[in-house]
């Protein structure tokens, strides 16, 4: 009786265990850069020159050019790093590009407007996913499964070029 209860005592503890927060890992190939090319609604991770993983993407809600000034709905065009994670996005995951850049913020200032912040790669709004392509508002979107992965695979300090 003592060893069934050892036995019924260790997985419950197992369970329990298993209950927890999940952990995503990832043993491949460094992400060395991110390149999005916008008007193939593509979003490409890449080691060196290799291609790891190509998701498509949905961009701001006036996706043609690039962001000027906060509330166009574009998303912005250029080279940036990702510079913050928020594994408690209300878009599933989320990993922070570092829009606005020196001349992002001067171009919006001369024209006395603000430039507008907090771009991300996420994945969809909760609890159900957005109905129709370029439905934010400037950022960069992906399929929650596909945002898993990249949250998991790309660091703080990659590059990412948002290409038109």
């Amino acid at each position: 009786m003592r060893a069934v209860l050892k036995i019924v005592a260790v997985l419950s503890l197992l369970v329990i265990a298993s209950c927890g927060p999940k952990r995503y890992q990832y043993d491949g190939p460094e992400v060395t850069q991110i390149i999005v090319n916008k008007s193939d609604r593509r979003l490409f991770l890449m080691h060196g020159k290799e291609v790891l993983k190509t998701y498509r993407i949905d961009l701001g809600f006036e996706p043609n050019g690039g962001k000027r000034f906060e509330g166009d709905g574009k998303t912005p065009e250029g080279r940036y790093v990702i510079d913050r994670r928020n594994p408690k996005s209300a878009f599933y995951l989320s990993i922070g590009v570092s829009y606005p850049n020196r001349q992002d913020a001067d171009h919006a200032r001369t024209n006395g407007r603000k430039p507008g912040g907090e771009i991300y790669i996420h994945g969809a709004r909760r609890p159900k996913d957005p109905k129709g392509a370029d439905w934010t508002a400037g950022c960069i979107s992906v399929k929650n499964h596909e945002m898993r992965e990249i949250f998991t695979m790309v660091r703080l300090g990659t590059v990412i070029d948002i290409n038109p």
